[in-house]
């Protein structure tokens, strides 16, 4: 039972509150990437890449490296190399379940947004890999995109949240090292956790 007293149902419900989109909002969707695109995308260097598993379960992994890092083999494929982690693998293991992802590309000082939608394969060709060599390392996998929508999103969820203002606070927020410590049950001190994440920062990432 829901703890909410007006929740949108259906299709028909959703409409009848908000309307349809017209003109420009759906016109300017893409089933490429065009010139514009590959400009914005060349220029990023973060992205957030959304997948799903076999079951549904969702999952939102950035991605970020060197502007450019990102390549735009032809109109409809994007290379992103997939650098060390943690291993859990999400989003490899849901490309395998389920191949459909979608992209949304930033770049700093920019308040529009790139959103690239298609279908993703795990590549393991060193051709391909070695187009991706930074500090000597390739990486072990590069997903390939085929794309099948593209459009940039407004500005206006960038300029309220003020993302790019220097103006944010971060001093009440707890070190990486001691929410892994929390949420992991590890025993071990924050000093000793945050020595070894800024060691994987310094040493792991390629």
């Amino acid at each position: 039972m829901s703890a909410f007293k007006q929740v949108i149902q259906n299709e028909a419900q959703l409409r009848e509150v908000l309307g349809y989109a017209s003109g420009a909002a759906v016109d300017k969707v893409l089933p490429e990437i065009d010139d514009i695109c590959r400009n914005f995308i060349e220029k990023s260097p973060f992205l957030l890449l959304g997948s799903t598993d076999g079951k549904g379960n969702m999952d939102v992994s950035p991605k970020g490296d060197p502007a450019g890092f990102v390549q735009v083999m032809d109109s409809n494929t994007l290379l992103i190399p997939d650098r060390p982690g943690n291993r859990r693998g999400d989003t490899l293991s849901n490309i395998i379940q389920n191949p459909i992802i979608g992209l949304l590309f930033l770049v700093p000082g920019r308040s529009e947004t790139l959103r690239v939608n298609g279908t993703a394969q795990i590549v393991r060709d060193e051709a391909i890999r070695e187009r991706f060599i930074m500090q000597g390392k390739a990486p072990i996998f590069v997903i390939a995109v085929t794309v099948k929508e593209a459009f940039f999103h407004c500005t206006k969820c960038v300029v309220r949240s003020k993302l790019w203002s220097a103006d944010h606070s971060h001093d009440k927020l707890v070190s990486l090292g001691e929410a892994i410590i929390h949420h992991a049950k590890m025993e071990m001190t924050v000093a000793e956790a945050d020595a070894y994440t800024a060691e994987d920062e310094e040493k792991g990432l390629y």
